[in-house]
């Protein structure tokens, strides 16, 4: 599963509505889900949204608190992790942004909204390996995702998977962190398959 509670962006590009719904739960198929604490799973994730979705979820509940750009979900996701969202200044444009965020930690917000601001000020035409695979997670259905299970060596049980295409031999699984070079360059968006790869700040 993910690193702990680590700051990551999981979506390249300006998530639709539709985008936006799915990646509130990116991790609904994960195993025992209903029985584990998985906080950290969830908190430090964020992607870009639209103005319009940004506004639609400041009126859907009054808000938990508003502060200046910022605003928090009444509703927990798990644990203390909760919607954050943020419009920020950056480079001359407004921007929107959803983000998961530990309440629990009373820094978690304000190192959430630099570390925005600090990823996309640099140049957005690169990604990190790390950003490659959550944009295929994330983008990826449900019904070609899932966790590896009790078939697999217990050492990969619980580890992220995703169904690839392998010509004649049909369609298997591998673990999403397995995923060679060209295998990533093949689950992308075509934009973003040629963008350099950079190191992980």
């Amino acid at each position: 599963m993910n690193p702990a509670s680590l700051i990551r962006k999981v979506f390249q590009g300006v998530a639709t509505r539709s985008e936006m719904f799915r990646m509130f739960d990116r991790h609904k198929q994960r195993p025992n889900r209903f029985e584990d604490e998985d906080s950290a799973l969830y908190a430090g994730e964020w992607f870009e949204i639209g103005q319009e979705q940004c506004d639609y979820m400041l009126d859907v509940l009054p808000p938990l608190w508003i502060r200046g750009e910022m605003f928090a979900m009444r509703e927990f996701m798990i644990g203390f992790v909760t919607s954050v969202f943020f419009t920020l200044r950056i480079d001359g444009r407004t921007r929107h942004f959803h983000g998961n965020c530990d309440l629990a930690d009373k820094g978690s917000v304000e190192r959430m909204r630099l570390a925005i601001v600090e990823r996309e000020s640099r140049p957005v035409r690169a990604m990190t390996r790390e950003e490659r695979l959550e944009h295929i997670w994330s983008a990826t259905h449900d019904d070609y995702r899932g966790y590896a299970g009790d078939r697999w060596p217990e050492h990969m049980r619980g580890k992220r998977t995703v169904l690839l295409y392998g010509g004649k031999e049909g369609t298997f699984l591998k673990l999403l962190e397995d995923l060679s070079d060209a295998e990533i360059a093949a689950k992308l968006p075509v934009q973003f398959r040629h963008l350099p790869e950079v190191a992980a700040a």
